[in-house]
Parts: C-alpha cells; sequence; structure tokens
C-alpha cells in the first residue's frame, strides 16, 4: 500500500536533450517511459502528468549530461518516480531519481539532506526547479519486505525511524498541524458518502482523537511513509555502510505517533496469518512505540488520525467505505484500556 498523496500540480522546466558528442547520458535506444509510470501521471497530475512524461527522455538525457553520468542497467520507478542506476564521473554508482515538482515531493531533497546518510539514502546532488536527485547507489531488489520475519523487518525500520525523528524539521516543510486541520475540515463531507453507520461513527471518532492532539502537533522531521518498500539494503559497492536505508520520505514537522501506520498496515497477510488480528496489530504498534520512545495513548491519537486520512483518501477517490484492515487496526487501539 502506498499511503502518500499526489495532488495536480506544476511541471518542472523544459530541458534540451544531451548532445550528440557527449560521452554522458542515456543509451544510444534512449529512455523507455514505463507505461505504469505514465498511467501514474496521467491519473494523478492530468494534463500535467502527460506532458511531464513526454519530456521525461530530454529530462533524463540532460541530467545525465549536465553531472557526467553514464547509464549503468535497467530503470525502475515507483507511484511517480523514474530512477536511472548510473555511474558517476569518477567510477562511484549512483542513482539518477526524476519526479514531477509537486506538494509531495518538494521537500525530499530538504530532508535528505537534513539526515545526511544517516538512517536514510545521501542525496549527492540535485536540482530544486527540475526535482531531479543524484542518490547514493542502494540495491533495488532488496527490500524490507524480503526479511521473512515481520517482527525482525519491524524491528529493523523502528530503530531506522527513530534515528530518523530525532532531528527537528527544517524550515519551510509542511506541518502536522496544518494537515491535520485540513482533514478535520472534510470529515462532515466523507460522513455523507459512507454507507455504513459504523464507518461515519470510527470517522468521528478518529476526528475527536486528532482533535484532542492539536494543540501540541510536533516538530520533528517525519518520514510520513515509512513503510517496508521504503527501506532497502545498502549496495555491495558502499563499504562502510549501514545495512538498510530509508528511501521516498514524504517530509512533515509534527509528532512521531504520524508514522507508526504504513508499517502497521502493510504486510497484512502476515497479521491476518497469526489468527489473532487484534494481538497482533497491537504486538508490532507496541515495538514501534517501544524503540521510539513514544507515549502510547499519543501514539494512539495520531496513528488513528492516519486512519481517518486514508478514509478520506480513499473516499476521495470514489470509495463508499472504510477498508477492513484500517477498521481492524483501529478497533485493537480502540478496544486497550486508557485509549482515547
Amino acid at each position: 500500500m502506498n499511503t502518500e498523496r499526489h495532488p495536480t500540480t506544476r511541471a518542472p522546466g523544459e530541458q534540451g536533450p544531451s548532445g550528440p558528442s557527449s560521452p554522458y547520458g542515456p543509451p544510444a535506444s534512449g529512455i523507455e517511459i514505463p507505461d505504469a509510470l505514465a498511467a501514474s501521471h496521467a491519473r494523478y497530475f492530468g494534463e500535467v502528468g502527460r506532458a511531464w512524461t513526454a519530456g521525461l527522455p530530454d529530462l533524463a538525457a540532460d541530467f545525465m549530461e549536465r553531472w557526467r553520468l553514464r547509464a549503468d542497467g535497467p530503470s525502475f520507478h515507483g507511484v511517480v518516480a523514474l530512477v536511472l542506476p548510473v555511474i558517476c564521473a569518477d567510477g562511484t554508482p549512483a542513482a539518477l531519481k526524476l519526479q514531477l515538482v509537486e506538494e509531495e515531493t518538494l521537500g525530499e531533497p530538504v530532508a535528505l539532506r537534513a539526515w545526511d546518510g544517516n538512517g536514510s539514502v545521501r542525496l549527492l546532488c540535485d536540482s530544486t526547479e527540475s526535482g531531479a536527485m543524484l542518490l547514493e547507489r542502494l540495491n533495488p531488489s532488496r527490500s524490507l519486505s524480503a526479511v521473512q520475519d515481520d517482527l525482525a523487518a519491524l524491528q529493523i525500520l523502528s530503530e531506522l525511524l527513530a534515528r530518523l525523528v530525532a532531528l527537528p524539521a527544517p524550515e519551510g516543510l509542511r506541518r502536522l498541524a496544518d494537515v491535520t486541520a485540513a482533514m478535520l475540515d472534510h470529515v462532515p463531507w466523507a460522513q455523507a458518502r459512507l454507507a455504513d453507520p459504523g464507518d461515519r461513527r470510527l470517522l468521528d471518532t478518529c476526528a475527536g482523537a486528532v482533535r484532542e492532539l492539536l494543540g501540541e502537533p510536533g516538530d520533528r522531521l517525519l518520514h510520513w511513509d515509512l513503510h517496508y518498500d521504503n527501506v532497502l539494503a545498502s549496495h555491495p559497492s558502499s563499504s562502510g555502510r549501514e545495512p538498510w536505508l530509508a528511501i521516498d520520505p514524504k517530509p512533515l514537522a509534527g509528532d512521531p505517533g504520524f508514522e507508526l501506520l504504513p508499517a502497521l498496515d502493510n504486510r497484512w497477510d502476515e497479521i491476518v496469518s497469526r489468527g489473532d488480528v487484534a494481538r497482533a496489530v497491537l504486538r508490532r504498534f507496541d515495538l514501534m512505540t517501544e524503540v521510539l520512545g513514544l507515549d502510547r495513548r499519543r501514539a494512539v491519537g495520531w496513528t488513528l488520525g492516519r486512519v481517518l486520512q486514508n478514509a478520506l483518501w480513499d473516499v476521495e477517490d470514489g470509495e463508499g467505505a472504510i477498508r477492513p484492515e484500517q477498521k481492524a487496526i483501529a478497533a485493537a487501539l480502540l478496544a486497550r484500556p486508557g485509549s482515547p
């Protein structure tokens, strides 16, 4: 599951192709845009996304030449970004990440500079106006989803997250207080579109928990989307680097309790396979709050805020019900004595 949202926004500036005489740049065959990436940009960004996709080969060629990079294998992609494995002029393996500049992606280089490779992928170079970033090379074929024991994977993720949120958020990033205030404004609209009275009551409960916390929204540097597929193994060439590193932040200034849900509802089949869903949810929740040193009551409230956020996004996408795993997580947390 991907917890990020991508509102339509402006496209980056046009970039020219690399000249034919340059020793750097993409393969002679050019860069093919994956159909899934093109479809994602059309869905989230409309005409702006289609225009950005059409200009992506030229954008890639420009930065391959500008930063003196050579292609080093097939590209891969996520929901909005194209990533090209490259070799720098000094022979260092790296990755060229290209993504449309919008609200969700604008703060990524800011966060990566603040972390400076401590628990996260290292930023080598970036271009704010275009959204291009040159990153250290990781191993895209091995994420924490490949670690068989989900609790062992969660321990690794939680220890990384504890280090990431230890930093105060740099100036200029979005704030949890603003994000949650906007969420609360949309609750009546969403409730009117939910068919089940139980779902409407759950939205009320989640909104109430968030209102109790709005006076202390926090100021830590949040990743906002740290799940198992957003933690990759380091590259074999990275001597001395730690074995696992976080990627793809959607940075936010706020309370670390708002960070837990992506790791609770990912690998959901393993929660279900344990038989007692509520117990398995609480086992994950307790592990994370213990490693991060969080007040559990506040963490419950902010996690209910993430359930609210996901429900609002789903309703916006035309859904008329809250997803079962979201309801199961909320029920497990609310059943614990002392919960909001």
